[in-house]
């Protein structure tokens, strides 16, 4: 955001702080944007409002059309309105139950009032979030769930598997004509088994297997009536208010085949649905190719669609898809209101080192009684890629469940290993081509060797296979170009490792990995007559892969949301070429299709949800998370062996066969997920706590400081004694435990302590598993990253001259050398101001800094002020600016930390929010401090001055400092060699005399 002028200086009251006179910096933009409120949705309120009762539920499922509720939601409205009308604001939409807050079009200066605002938690801007699909025949015969031995047969049969659940879908919306959501007619009359109704204006209601009734609504719009709706699909609604906002002002242009409705404009959410709750569909056939049946996961589950995603491009046809944040939330508050029991959530976006809103809501969503699936992205195999990481959802890897072999066979003999939906392929020995050979950079193609639209000619390719790069435009679009320019093949590359995929082509196709690419680049361009033949299945003389394999694209952790200390993603399922059915308006006519991403293993997990909560409709969902993840098993590398990476899988393969007797529980609590949110920064009312102190079925620690203990809470889920082992490498565990033992119901708690061992990779993560054997297996991942040296965050003395000794641990035989950064003094103004005012300063930071620290102290302890600061991109407090840090607690003094600062100059906004016992104006203190190489007060030294290290043994060493002044603070980093260790050194100095 750019200043809208310079501030100008009217007093130098420091070397290094000037005030300022101007307006203070408006933080956000005009724009949409969500406006979430401290005040808990109704599925988290507690009670203690006004009077108004509790909402929450403490037994059982959230009820969303309680008098207490109504009541509650009807007092958030009427507070968000008064919020909103205090700076000006209009509300467009309002979420009151799983979160509580409001959508709204705002000035920069609204925002940036609405952020200042002591009741609201966050103001985001209304963002578009991405669809998660990378671009089967049956997963369920994959996965155990069907024949005598199957989990429906050992757990009620397929004609009971998702009975009385229902299914919510967060996505393009449904095509309710396909075969997979057959069901009955609705009517005022009760129809089927769980009494579905629907009355004639389209409020849909119906039993459900744990004693509720869900009530939804047949929204009807373009090409949508209430004759769509059925006893399978129970509820339809679409969220199109910035959608058509953005149609309306120019900015977007609907794709064809999008409706103004639930009907699905893109085939996404069709083919996520039927994934989860599909029926079964006998002698499915796409493209001649003979599937056989195709059914979900929990067949008898009825689906409520909500449409929150829309297909559209820019005028100048780039593409502007995706899902708007205050649809998804609307959709999170009316799923939770109407009362399903699962959500599917295939959208996400870039991972982020913080929650964000969608997070809050579905924390409220699991808080009420609903087990979220979320895909995990598709942004592998980069570390760090993993989205939707918050514990009170299920976190779904992609995996492979079977393989469509197809194999290149050049005109050299050389076999090449890849994959292919076609079952004809190009048998004959064909003249190959590169589709661009002047294009020899595989990192900047030319369209031609993307094989872009109207890039080909066809003079070089009729007639011809033709080899295209993978990147840029859709892999089918590609197939199309080749058909148009009249070739008869293509061969599909990767430029890097990215997985396989089976689409349908215009052209037999073959798609092969990166690790052919040189060769094939080389035999093409440089043979003298280059040939090839595309077969299907495996014609070469390599193994096909093992499955399950954890997908190229399948996003990995560890997680950054919470300081690498959840392990993410949770579980893994199938996700590449999965066959389920599709909008044939806007799929070349199909019914069904092959798609892969995250977006198609989630509703393996939601639909497996539905079934368990068909026959245990009383387990909480983490008890549905837990079953799942402790009885997974090993994802296989593509050689076979077995892949104990569970950054990349989680707990492991989803087994149905398993799930519905895990023995043991490990469940995470709502408190726990507020108190997470709390170490997030978001101000929820609940205590912090340590992301490892949160009772999941999973453990990690991105520092391992010497050791590191977990402790975990297990619900006894059946009678039985189970040992623990442990087995990750280069730690040593010990269990406060030899074994548990007690009744169902039960609870017992472990505590496990790791230990690097000997053999310990210092600054690098070991990934293994804590597993219980005994009455049933329970297995969870494990991942530790053990460090050099163990050193205090901080320490504190006093004097203007004097020592402090300091005692660090080893985790490796070296030596390492002290240094120091500092100590810097406070630079320190004072200055007054009134309730609803505000004073601004400018500060110019060293280009070397490596902390600067803003501490305001009022002289009035009751009184309430507030810090903000702003960087700039020039000194002097000019040029473009964006807020860095805030405190604005409602105590008097507040302190804003900047850790590696890369801005010229910063703006520190003082805020007087509310006066205090000694009345207006409001004295206060600003200090500043600015750690870098060029402040050295106190002339520090350190006996000895290199540290000789030796693994899990203490050692000391003296901190002494001399002729600081008196009365002052002081702030300073000692670094520990090249470790990347650092202990902030704070010297307090007494008054002089």
């Amino acid at each position: 955001m750019a200043s809208t002028a310079p501030a100008t200086a009217s007093e130098n009251t420091s070397d290094k702080i000037t005030k300022v006179d101007g307006k203070a910096p408006v933080a956000y933009d005009a724009g949409d944007y969500i406006v979430m409120m401290k005040q808990p949705g109704a599925a988290s309120y507690a009670g203690g409002t006004n009077g108004l009762a509790a909402t929450r539920s403490t037994s059982g499922r959230f009820d969303a059309r309680s008098s207490a509720v109504a009541s509650y939601t009807s007092y958030l409205k009427r507070s968000n309105r008064q919020v909103a009308s205090a700076v000006g604001a209009t509300i467009d939409s309002q979420f009151t139950i799983a979160s509580n807050g409001f959508s709204a079009h705002l000035t920069g200066k609204q925002a940036t009032e609405l952020a200042k605002d002591k009741d609201v938690l966050a103001v985001v801007e209304n963002d578009r979030r991405e669809l998660l699909d990378y671009d089967s025949d049956n997963t369920a015969n994959f996965l155990d769930m069907v024949g005598k031995g199957g989990s429906w047969a050992s757990n009620g049969g397929r004609s009971k598997a998702g009975a009385g659940v229902v299914v919510g879908v967060l996505d393009t919306g449904i095509w309710p004509e396909s075969k997979s959501f057959k069901g009955a007619a609705l009517s005022s009359r009760p129809t089927g088994a769980w009494d579905a109704t629907m009355s004639p204006i389209g409020v849909t209601s119906m039993k459900k297997a744990d004693g509720t009734t869900f009530t939804g609504e047949c929204e009807t719009g373009e090409d949508f009536e209430l004759s769509d709706c059925s006893s399978k699909i129970i509820g339809a609604r679409y969220y199109d208010d910035s959608f058509l906002a953005y149609v309306d002002a120019g900015y977007i242009v609907p794709n064809d085949g999008e409706v103004d409705s639930a009907r699905d404009g893109d085939s996404h959410g069709s083919h996520t649905a039927s994934t989860a709750a599909g029926r079964p569909v006998n002698d499915v056939v796409t493209e001649g190719v003979e599937f056989g049946q195709v059914v979900g996961m929990a067949p008898q589950a009825s689906v409520a669609a909500y449409k929150v995603c829309w297909e559209a491009t820019t005028p100048d046809g780039d593409d502007a898809s995706g899902c708007y944040t205050d649809a998804i939330l609307s959709a999170i508050d009316d799923a939770v209101r109407d009362g399903v029991d699962v959500i599917n959530y295939s959208i996400g976006g870039s991972p982020s080192e913080d929650y964000d809103v969608t997070d809050v809501a579905f924390a409220g969503a699991a808080d009420a009684g609903v087990f979220v699936a979320a895909s995990a992205g598709n942004s592998g195999p980069t570390a760090s890629s993993v989205d939707n990481q918050g514990p009170w959802l299920t976190s779904v890897a992609a995996s492979t469940y079977r393989n469509f072999d197809g194999t290149v066979v050049l005109g050299d003999g050389t076999t090449m290993l890849g994959a292919t939906s076609s079952s004809s392929g190009v048998p004959e020995q064909t003249a190959l081509v590169d589709s661009d050979p002047s294009s020899t950079d595989l990192d900047s193609p030319s369209d031609a060797k993307l094989c872009a639209p109207d890039s080909l000619d066809s003079a070089d390719v009729e007639g011809k296979i033709v080899v295209c790069l993978r990147g840029v435009q859709a892999r089918v679009d590609k197939s199309a170009e080749v058909a148009r320019a009249g070739g008869i093949g293509m061969i599909l590359v990767n430029p890097s490792e990215q997985g396989l995929v089976s689409d349908f082509h215009s052209v037999p196709t073959i798609h092969l990995e990166s690790d052919y690419a040189e060769a094939i680049y080389a035999y093409v361009d440089y043979a003298a007559e280059p040939t090839a033949a595309l077969l299907p299945g495996n014609e070469s003389d390599e193994p096909s892969a093992a499955v399950p394999v954890i997908a190229g694209f399948s996003s990995r952790g560890p997680g950054i949301s919470n300081d690498m200390d959840i392990l993410n993603p949770d579980i893994a399922a199938p996700g590449v070429d999965v066959l389920a059915a599709v909008a044939p308006s806007v799929d070349s006519g199909r019914n069904y299709d092959l798609e892969s991403g995250t977006s198609m293993a989630s509703p393996h997990i939601a639909g497996l949800g539905a079934f368990i909560l068909s026959r245990h409709p009383n387990w909480t969902p983490q008890q549905v998370q837990s079953a799942m993840m402790t009885t997974a098993t090993s994802t296989r590398k593509a050689n076979g062996n077995v892949d104990k990476d569970v950054f990349a899988s989680g707990a492991g393969e989803v087994t149905p066969t398993s799930m519905f007797d895990p023995g043991l529980f490990v469940a995470s609590t709502a408190k726990q997920w507020y108190g997470l949110l709390a170490w997030d920064g978001w101000d929820t009312g609940v205590k912090a706590i340590d992301p490892k102190k949160v009772n999941i079925p999973s453990m990690a620690d991105g520092s391992v400081l010497e050791t590191t203990t977990f402790t975990r809470t297990f619900t006894l889920a059946k009678s039985g004694t189970w040992t623990p082992h442990a087995s990750v490498p280069g730690f040593d565990v010990t269990f406060s435990k030899a074994r548990i033992s007690g009744a169902k119901g039960q609870k017992r708690t472990l505590k496990i302590t790791f230990t690097p061992d000997a053999d310990a990779s210092y600054g690098k993560w070991a990934k293994g598993y804590v597993t219980l054997r005994g009455t049933t297996r329970v297995r969870m991942p494990v991942a530790l990253r053990p460090q050099k040296i163990v050193a205090p965050a901080e320490v504190t003395a006093e004097g203007t001259d004097g020592s402090v000794d300091v005692t660090v641990t080893g985790g490796t035989s070296e030596d390492v050398p002290l240094t120091m950064e500092g100590l810097a003094g406070a630079d320190v103004v004072s200055g007054e101001v009134d309730p609803s005012d505000y004073q601004l300063y400018c500060v110019d930071a060293d280009d070397a800094s490596s902390l600067l620290r803003f501490d305001l102290d009022a002289e009035d302890d009751t009184a309430d002020l507030d810090l903000y600061v702003y960087s700039f991109t020039e000194a002097g407090c000019d040029g473009d600016y964006a807020e860095v840090g805030s405190s604005a607690t409602g105590s008097a003094d507040e302190s804003v930390t900047v850790e590696s600062p890369d801005s010229p100059s910063y703006m520190v906004e003082v805020d007087g929010y509310s006066a205090g016992e000694l009345g207006s104006p409001m004295a206060f203190d600003l200090k500043v401090y600015d750690v870098s190489p060029a402040a050295s007060a106190g002339d520090v030294t350190f006996t000895p001055d290199t540290l000789s290290l030796e693994p899990r043994q203490d050692t000391t060493f003296t901190t002494s400092w001399t002729g600081l002044d008196a009365d002052a603070e002081y702030l300073g980093y000692i670094h520990y060699g090249d470790t990347g260790v650092t202990t902030l050194l704070r010297v307090t100095t007494p008054a002089a005399g």
